[in-house]
Protein backbone atom coordinates (compact mmCIF):
# COMPACT_ATOMS: atom_id res chain seq x y z
CA UNK A 1 0.00 0.00 0.00
CA UNK A 2 1.41 3.55 -1.22
CA UNK A 3 2.48 6.13 1.52
CA UNK A 4 -0.64 8.88 -0.60
CA UNK A 5 -3.38 6.31 0.06
CA UNK A 6 -2.39 5.34 3.59
CA UNK A 7 -2.70 9.27 3.88
CA UNK A 8 -5.97 9.34 2.10
CA UNK A 9 -7.75 6.40 4.61
CA UNK A 10 -6.19 8.53 7.59
CA UNK A 11 -7.98 11.56 6.08
CA UNK A 12 -11.15 9.42 5.67
CA UNK A 13 -10.65 8.09 9.31
CA UNK A 14 -9.92 11.60 10.59
CA UNK A 15 -13.32 13.17 8.36
CA UNK A 16 -15.21 10.14 10.19
CA UNK A 17 -14.68 10.76 13.60
CA UNK A 18 -15.05 14.19 13.62
CA UNK A 19 -18.57 13.37 12.26
CA UNK A 20 -18.97 11.42 15.23
CA UNK A 21 -18.46 14.24 17.44
CA UNK A 22 -15.27 12.70 18.78
CA UNK A 23 -13.26 15.99 19.85
CA UNK A 24 -11.19 17.46 17.19
CA UNK A 25 -8.09 17.39 19.13
CA UNK A 26 -8.00 13.33 20.04
CA UNK A 27 -9.35 12.88 16.57
CA UNK A 28 -6.39 13.86 15.37
CA UNK A 29 -4.09 12.52 17.55
CA UNK A 30 -5.48 9.43 17.34
CA UNK A 31 -5.12 9.50 13.28
CA UNK A 32 -1.58 11.00 13.14
CA UNK A 33 -0.29 8.84 15.60
CA UNK A 34 -1.21 5.85 14.36
CA UNK A 35 -0.35 7.07 10.58
CA UNK A 36 3.32 8.02 11.58
CA UNK A 37 3.78 4.34 13.13
CA UNK A 38 2.54 2.33 10.06
CA UNK A 39 4.15 4.93 7.40
CA UNK A 40 7.37 5.04 10.25
CA UNK A 41 7.86 3.13 13.27
CA UNK A 42 5.71 3.20 16.87
CA UNK A 43 8.76 4.63 17.84
CA UNK A 44 8.73 7.29 15.53
CA UNK A 45 5.43 8.12 16.56
CA UNK A 46 5.77 8.62 20.32
CA UNK A 47 8.81 10.88 19.66
CA UNK A 48 6.67 13.27 17.54
CA UNK A 49 4.31 13.14 20.30
CA UNK A 50 6.91 14.26 22.67
CA UNK A 51 8.71 16.94 20.43
CA UNK A 52 5.76 18.20 19.37
CA UNK A 53 4.36 18.96 22.85
CA UNK A 54 7.16 20.63 23.52
CA UNK A 55 7.47 22.89 20.56
CA UNK A 56 4.28 24.47 21.21
CA UNK A 57 4.39 24.40 24.96
CA UNK A 58 7.91 26.18 24.47
CA UNK A 59 6.22 28.87 22.05
CA UNK A 60 6.42 32.24 23.77
CA UNK A 61 4.64 33.75 21.16
CA UNK A 62 1.72 31.71 22.40
CA UNK A 63 1.30 33.29 25.69
CA UNK A 64 -1.20 35.95 23.68
CA UNK A 65 -3.52 32.98 23.71
CA UNK A 66 -4.70 32.76 27.72
CA UNK A 67 -3.89 36.58 28.23
CA UNK A 68 -6.25 37.64 25.63
CA UNK A 69 -9.01 34.79 26.26
CA UNK A 70 -8.66 35.97 29.86
CA UNK A 71 -8.82 39.94 29.17
CA UNK A 72 -11.94 38.79 27.23
CA UNK A 73 -13.52 36.65 30.10
CA UNK A 74 -12.66 39.23 32.91
CA UNK A 75 -14.46 42.19 30.54
CA UNK A 76 -17.68 39.59 30.46
CA UNK A 77 -17.71 38.89 33.44
CA UNK A 78 -17.21 43.25 34.48
CA UNK A 79 -19.84 44.05 32.47
CA UNK A 80 -17.62 46.60 29.93
CA UNK A 81 -18.83 44.80 26.89
CA UNK A 82 -22.28 45.00 27.81
CA UNK A 83 -21.51 49.21 28.40
CA UNK A 84 -20.43 48.50 24.77
CA UNK A 85 -24.08 47.75 23.38
CA UNK A 86 -25.64 50.27 25.68
CA UNK A 87 -23.58 53.01 23.88
CA UNK A 88 -24.20 52.24 20.67
CA UNK A 89 -28.13 51.31 21.25
CA UNK A 90 -28.01 54.87 22.77
CA UNK A 91 -26.52 56.50 19.80
CA UNK A 92 -28.52 55.10 17.00
CA UNK A 93 -30.67 52.12 18.35
CA UNK A 94 -33.65 54.91 17.52
CA UNK A 95 -33.50 54.40 13.94
CA UNK A 96 -34.77 51.76 11.71
CA UNK A 97 -32.65 48.33 12.07
CA UNK A 98 -30.43 50.18 14.77
CA UNK A 99 -30.60 47.83 17.78
CA UNK A 100 -29.96 44.96 15.22
CA UNK A 101 -27.02 47.57 14.12
CA UNK A 102 -25.98 48.13 17.65
CA UNK A 103 -25.62 44.77 18.15
CA UNK A 104 -22.82 44.50 15.36
CA UNK A 105 -21.39 47.40 16.39
CA UNK A 106 -21.02 45.49 19.99
CA UNK A 107 -19.56 42.67 18.49
CA UNK A 108 -16.79 44.29 17.15
CA UNK A 109 -16.16 45.72 20.09
CA UNK A 110 -16.17 42.50 22.37
CA UNK A 111 -14.29 40.66 19.20
CA UNK A 112 -11.58 43.75 19.98
CA UNK A 113 -11.02 41.94 23.59
CA UNK A 114 -11.97 38.51 23.43
CA UNK A 115 -10.78 37.40 19.97
CA UNK A 116 -13.60 34.43 19.78
CA UNK A 117 -16.22 34.15 17.70
CA UNK A 118 -18.32 31.64 19.99
CA UNK A 119 -17.82 33.73 23.05
CA UNK A 120 -18.31 37.02 20.73
CA UNK A 121 -22.29 35.63 19.78
CA UNK A 122 -23.05 33.65 23.20
CA UNK A 123 -22.42 37.36 24.76
CA UNK A 124 -24.17 39.65 22.52
CA UNK A 125 -26.99 36.99 21.97
CA UNK A 126 -27.42 37.08 25.76
CA UNK A 127 -27.42 41.25 25.87
CA UNK A 128 -29.27 41.48 22.48
CA UNK A 129 -32.09 39.04 21.48
CA UNK A 130 -34.43 39.84 24.45
CA UNK A 131 -34.02 43.86 23.66
CA UNK A 132 -34.84 43.21 19.54
CA UNK A 133 -37.79 40.79 21.06
CA UNK A 134 -39.39 43.53 23.14
CA UNK A 135 -39.58 45.78 20.88
CA UNK A 136 -40.99 43.01 17.54
CA UNK A 137 -37.80 42.71 15.18
CA UNK A 138 -37.88 39.84 13.21
CA UNK A 139 -36.64 36.96 14.47
CA UNK A 140 -34.41 36.22 11.03
CA UNK A 141 -33.07 39.64 11.39
CA UNK A 142 -32.20 39.46 15.47
CA UNK A 143 -30.79 35.88 15.46
CA UNK A 144 -29.09 36.48 12.19
CA UNK A 145 -27.25 39.45 12.88
CA UNK A 146 -26.03 38.05 15.97
CA UNK A 147 -24.86 35.12 14.75
CA UNK A 148 -22.92 36.93 11.94
CA UNK A 149 -21.77 39.43 14.11
CA UNK A 150 -19.87 37.16 16.30
CA UNK A 151 -17.56 35.99 13.41
CA UNK A 152 -15.81 39.65 13.92
CA UNK A 153 -14.35 37.65 16.86
CA UNK A 154 -11.84 35.51 14.41
CA UNK A 155 -11.04 38.34 11.99
CA UNK A 156 -10.91 41.90 14.18
CA UNK A 157 -7.58 41.73 16.26
CA UNK A 158 -6.38 39.64 18.38
CA UNK A 159 -8.08 36.84 17.15
CA UNK A 160 -7.04 33.76 17.72
CA UNK A 161 -7.57 32.42 14.20
CA UNK A 162 -4.67 34.73 13.14
CA UNK A 163 -2.74 33.27 16.26
CA UNK A 164 -2.72 29.79 15.35
CA UNK A 165 -2.13 30.36 11.09
CA UNK A 166 1.21 32.58 12.22
CA UNK A 167 2.32 29.86 14.59
CA UNK A 168 1.53 26.99 11.85
CA UNK A 169 2.70 29.29 9.23
CA UNK A 170 5.50 31.23 10.95
CA UNK A 171 4.74 34.45 10.29
CA UNK A 172 4.58 37.37 12.51
CA UNK A 173 1.52 37.60 14.98
CA UNK A 174 1.91 41.21 15.05
CA UNK A 175 1.51 41.42 11.05
CA UNK A 176 -1.42 39.40 10.60
CA UNK A 177 -3.10 41.54 13.63
CA UNK A 178 -2.64 44.71 11.61
CA UNK A 179 -3.70 43.09 8.77
CA UNK A 180 -7.08 42.26 9.99
CA UNK A 181 -7.50 45.83 11.11
CA UNK A 182 -9.12 47.21 8.10
CA UNK A 183 -10.61 44.40 6.37
CA UNK A 184 -12.68 43.75 9.86
CA UNK A 185 -13.95 47.06 9.55
CA UNK A 186 -14.80 46.94 6.29
CA UNK A 187 -16.75 43.48 7.07
CA UNK A 188 -18.24 45.55 10.16
CA UNK A 189 -19.46 48.14 7.70
CA UNK A 190 -20.80 45.59 5.13
CA UNK A 191 -22.84 44.00 8.06
CA UNK A 192 -24.29 47.54 9.04
CA UNK A 193 -25.32 47.89 5.46
CA UNK A 194 -26.85 44.91 5.00
CA UNK A 195 -29.14 45.61 7.73
CA UNK A 196 -30.35 49.19 6.10
CA UNK A 197 -31.38 47.12 3.06
CA UNK A 198 -32.78 44.50 4.92
CA UNK A 199 -35.12 47.42 6.78
CA UNK A 200 -35.51 49.28 3.84
CA UNK A 201 -37.07 46.60 1.99
CA UNK A 202 -39.25 45.27 4.89
CA UNK A 203 -39.22 48.23 7.47
CA UNK A 204 -41.18 45.30 9.62
CA UNK A 205 -38.09 43.56 10.11
CA UNK A 206 -36.55 46.32 12.32
CA UNK A 207 -38.73 48.40 13.99
CA UNK A 208 -37.45 52.01 15.05
CA UNK A 209 -36.24 51.59 19.07
CA UNK A 210 -36.61 53.82 21.54
CA UNK A 211 -35.39 57.60 21.15
CA UNK A 212 -32.62 58.96 23.58
CA UNK A 213 -31.24 62.58 24.66
CA UNK A 214 -28.06 63.66 23.94
CA UNK A 215 -27.61 63.82 28.16
CA UNK A 216 -28.64 59.65 27.76
CA UNK A 217 -26.07 59.23 24.69
CA UNK A 218 -23.13 61.24 26.55
CA UNK A 219 -23.80 59.24 29.68
CA UNK A 220 -23.42 55.61 27.37
CA UNK A 221 -20.22 57.40 25.87
CA UNK A 222 -18.91 57.75 29.22
CA UNK A 223 -19.79 54.08 30.68
CA UNK A 224 -18.19 52.42 27.72
CA UNK A 225 -15.29 54.34 28.13
CA UNK A 226 -13.22 51.92 29.73
CA UNK A 227 -13.38 49.10 27.20
CA UNK A 228 -12.83 51.31 24.51
CA UNK A 229 -9.52 53.12 25.97
CA UNK A 230 -8.45 49.03 26.43
CA UNK A 231 -9.03 48.26 23.03
CA UNK A 232 -7.40 51.48 21.69
CA UNK A 233 -3.89 50.55 24.26
CA UNK A 234 -3.70 47.32 22.90
CA UNK A 235 -4.73 47.13 19.38
CA UNK A 236 -3.40 50.96 18.99
CA UNK A 237 0.03 49.92 21.41
CA UNK A 238 0.75 47.11 18.78
CA UNK A 239 0.10 49.48 15.85
CA UNK A 240 2.56 52.25 17.03
CA UNK A 241 4.88 49.85 17.73
CA UNK A 242 4.87 50.47 21.70
CA UNK A 243 3.84 46.74 22.63
CA UNK A 244 4.08 43.06 21.12
CA UNK A 245 1.27 40.81 20.55
CA UNK A 246 1.99 39.21 23.63
CA UNK A 247 2.73 42.70 25.69
CA UNK A 248 -0.20 44.42 24.51
CA UNK A 249 -1.94 40.70 25.95
CA UNK A 250 -0.32 41.51 29.27
CA UNK A 251 -1.57 44.57 29.32
CA UNK A 252 -4.79 44.31 28.64
CA UNK A 253 -5.91 41.98 30.87
CA UNK A 254 -4.03 43.96 33.68
CA UNK A 255 -6.06 47.12 32.81
CA UNK A 256 -9.51 45.09 33.07
CA UNK A 257 -8.63 43.07 36.02
CA UNK A 258 -7.30 46.16 37.57
CA UNK A 259 -10.20 48.01 36.63
CA UNK A 260 -12.83 45.46 37.90
CA UNK A 261 -10.99 45.35 40.93
CA UNK A 262 -11.31 49.26 41.27
CA UNK A 263 -14.76 49.56 39.65
CA UNK A 264 -15.84 46.88 42.80
CA UNK A 265 -17.50 44.57 39.43
CA UNK A 266 -14.87 42.07 39.55
CA UNK A 267 -15.44 39.89 43.12
CA UNK A 268 -13.00 36.83 43.83
CA UNK A 269 -15.74 34.40 41.99
CA UNK A 270 -16.01 36.28 38.92
CA UNK A 271 -12.39 36.15 38.87
CA UNK A 272 -12.30 32.37 39.50
CA UNK A 273 -14.94 32.06 36.54
CA UNK A 274 -13.08 34.06 34.11
CA UNK A 275 -9.68 32.15 35.02
CA UNK A 276 -11.53 28.46 35.22
CA UNK A 277 -13.08 29.52 31.52
CA UNK A 278 -9.73 31.13 30.32
CA UNK A 279 -7.76 27.80 31.22
CA UNK A 280 -10.73 25.90 29.31
CA UNK A 281 -10.39 27.50 26.65
CA UNK A 282 -6.59 28.14 26.61
CA UNK A 283 -5.95 23.64 27.28
CA UNK A 284 -8.02 23.25 24.38
CA UNK A 285 -6.13 25.20 21.55
CA UNK A 286 -2.69 23.82 22.52
CA UNK A 287 -4.24 20.31 22.59
CA UNK A 288 -5.48 21.37 18.86
CA UNK A 289 -1.96 22.87 18.07
CA UNK A 290 -0.02 19.74 19.56
CA UNK A 291 -2.37 17.72 17.11
CA UNK A 292 -1.70 20.13 14.56
CA UNK A 293 2.03 19.46 14.34
CA UNK A 294 1.52 15.81 14.83
CA UNK A 295 -0.95 15.81 11.72
CA UNK A 296 1.66 17.90 9.60
CA UNK A 297 4.08 14.99 9.99
CA UNK A 298 1.90 12.57 9.39
CA UNK A 299 0.92 14.23 6.00
CA UNK A 300 4.77 15.20 5.00
CA UNK A 301 5.34 11.60 5.41
CA UNK A 302 2.27 10.71 3.28
CA UNK A 303 3.24 13.16 0.17
CA UNK A 304 -0.33 14.58 -0.11
CA UNK A 305 0.47 18.05 0.10
CA UNK A 306 3.44 17.63 -2.77
CA UNK A 307 0.95 15.81 -4.24
CA UNK A 308 -2.37 18.47 -4.58
CA UNK A 309 0.66 21.04 -5.22
CA UNK A 310 1.81 18.83 -8.01
CA UNK A 311 -1.68 18.71 -9.11
CA UNK A 312 -2.64 22.36 -8.90
CA UNK A 313 0.17 22.76 -11.06
CA UNK A 314 -1.03 20.50 -13.74
CA UNK A 315 -4.45 23.03 -14.27
CA UNK A 316 -1.67 25.73 -15.36
CA UNK A 317 -3.69 28.05 -13.55
CA UNK A 318 -2.33 31.60 -13.10
CA UNK A 319 -1.55 32.59 -9.11
CA UNK A 320 -5.28 34.31 -8.35
CA UNK A 321 -7.18 31.24 -10.07
CA UNK A 322 -5.36 29.19 -7.94
CA UNK A 323 -6.48 31.59 -5.03
CA UNK A 324 -9.68 31.58 -6.03
CA UNK A 325 -9.91 27.63 -6.14
CA UNK A 326 -8.33 27.26 -2.59
CA UNK A 327 -10.88 29.77 -1.15
CA UNK A 328 -13.48 27.80 -2.92
CA UNK A 329 -12.51 24.72 -0.99
CA UNK A 330 -12.18 26.17 2.27
CA UNK A 331 -15.85 27.75 1.74
CA UNK A 332 -17.00 23.74 0.47
CA UNK A 333 -15.01 22.48 3.55
CA UNK A 334 -16.28 25.00 5.60
CA UNK A 335 -19.98 23.60 5.83
CA UNK A 336 -18.65 20.31 7.28
CA UNK A 337 -15.48 21.03 9.45
CA UNK A 338 -15.24 23.60 12.36
CA UNK A 339 -13.10 26.84 11.70
CA UNK A 340 -9.97 25.79 13.43
CA UNK A 341 -10.17 22.28 12.83
CA UNK A 342 -10.34 23.35 9.02
CA UNK A 343 -7.42 25.70 9.51
CA UNK A 344 -5.01 23.07 11.18
CA UNK A 345 -5.89 20.25 8.67
CA UNK A 346 -5.42 22.60 5.57
CA UNK A 347 -2.61 24.27 6.12
CA UNK A 348 0.40 21.55 5.11
CA UNK A 349 -1.73 21.54 2.21
CA UNK A 350 -2.51 24.62 0.59
CA UNK A 351 0.59 26.75 2.24
CA UNK A 352 3.70 25.25 0.40
CA UNK A 353 1.05 25.97 -3.03
CA UNK A 354 0.62 29.81 -1.97
CA UNK A 355 4.44 30.20 -1.20
CA UNK A 356 5.37 28.35 -4.47
CA UNK A 357 2.76 30.84 -6.41
CA UNK A 358 4.57 34.02 -4.71
CA UNK A 359 1.09 34.86 -3.05
CA UNK A 360 1.77 37.10 0.32
CA UNK A 361 1.42 34.67 3.11
CA UNK A 362 -0.13 37.65 5.28
CA UNK A 363 -3.05 38.38 2.81
CA UNK A 364 -3.75 34.84 2.71
CA UNK A 365 -4.27 34.48 5.99
CA UNK A 366 -6.45 37.37 5.92
CA UNK A 367 -8.61 35.56 3.39
CA UNK A 368 -8.18 32.44 5.03
CA UNK A 369 -9.33 33.52 8.34
CA UNK A 370 -12.53 35.62 6.62
CA UNK A 371 -13.20 31.94 4.84
CA UNK A 372 -13.21 30.28 8.25
CA UNK A 373 -15.68 32.92 9.66
CA UNK A 374 -18.41 32.16 6.47
CA UNK A 375 -17.92 28.29 7.63
CA UNK A 376 -19.16 29.97 11.39
CA UNK A 377 -22.39 30.53 9.85
CA UNK A 378 -22.89 28.21 7.01
CA UNK A 379 -25.10 25.25 7.09
CA UNK A 380 -25.27 22.48 8.37
CA UNK A 381 -22.59 22.81 10.95
CA UNK A 382 -22.50 26.80 11.38
CA UNK A 383 -21.21 26.85 14.50
CA UNK A 384 -22.56 30.12 15.91
CA UNK A 385 -25.74 29.71 14.62
CA UNK A 386 -26.33 26.64 16.92
CA UNK A 387 -24.49 29.18 20.04
CA UNK A 388 -27.20 31.66 19.19
CA UNK A 389 -29.98 28.77 19.15
CA UNK A 390 -29.02 27.80 22.76
CA UNK A 391 -29.92 31.59 23.42
CA UNK A 392 -32.72 32.36 21.73
CA UNK A 393 -34.90 28.81 22.48
CA UNK A 394 -37.95 29.50 20.79
CA UNK A 395 -36.51 30.82 17.09
CA UNK A 396 -36.42 26.95 15.05
CA UNK A 397 -32.79 26.44 13.66
CA UNK A 398 -34.50 26.73 10.19
CA UNK A 399 -35.16 30.75 11.18
CA UNK A 400 -31.69 31.10 12.32
CA UNK A 401 -30.06 29.96 8.59
CA UNK A 402 -32.38 31.78 6.57
CA UNK A 403 -31.42 35.28 8.66
CA UNK A 404 -27.66 34.82 8.49
CA UNK A 405 -28.04 34.06 4.43
CA UNK A 406 -27.94 37.88 4.02
CA UNK A 407 -25.01 38.65 5.98
CA UNK A 408 -23.14 35.23 4.46
CA UNK A 409 -23.31 37.07 1.11
CA UNK A 410 -22.30 40.44 2.74
CA UNK A 411 -19.04 38.07 3.94
CA UNK A 412 -18.63 36.75 0.07
CA UNK A 413 -18.97 40.92 -0.81
CA UNK A 414 -16.12 41.74 1.28
CA UNK A 415 -14.26 38.18 0.44
CA UNK A 416 -14.49 39.41 -3.48
CA UNK A 417 -13.11 42.88 -2.54
CA UNK A 418 -10.24 41.89 -0.35
CA UNK A 419 -9.54 39.45 -3.40
CA UNK A 420 -9.58 42.25 -5.66
CA UNK A 421 -7.69 45.03 -3.72
CA UNK A 422 -4.97 43.24 -1.54
CA UNK A 423 -3.68 46.68 -0.13
CA UNK A 424 -6.51 46.71 2.12
CA UNK A 425 -5.17 43.88 3.93
CA UNK A 426 -1.20 44.73 3.44
CA UNK A 427 -1.08 48.70 4.14
CA UNK A 428 -0.76 48.39 7.89
CA UNK A 429 1.61 45.84 7.92
CA UNK A 430 3.20 47.18 5.41
CA UNK A 431 3.80 50.85 6.71
CA UNK A 432 3.54 49.98 10.27
CA UNK A 433 5.95 47.07 10.58
CA UNK A 434 9.29 46.78 7.94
Amino acid sequence: MSASLIGLIGMAVLLILMALRVPVAFAMFSVSLAGIAVLDSTKSALSSLASSSFTVASSAELVVVPLFILMGNVATETGMSRRLYDAAYAIIGSVRGGLASATVIGCGGFAALSGSSVASALTMGKVSLGEMDRFNYDPRLSTGVVAAGGTLGILIPPSAGFVIYAILAQESIGRLFLAGVLPGILLLTMFVLTISVLCWINPKMGPSGPKTTISEKAKALVGAMPILVVILLTIGGIYGGLFSPVEAAAVGAGLVIIYGAFSRTLTLRRLWNATRDSVVTTATVMLILISAYLINQFLALSHIPQAIGDLLGSMHLPAIGTLILILACYMVLGCFLEGLAMLVLSMPVFFPVITQLGIDPIWFGVLVVLTLEMGLISPPVGVNVFIVKSVAKNVPLGTIFKGVMPFWLAMLATLALLVAFPQISLILPNTMIN
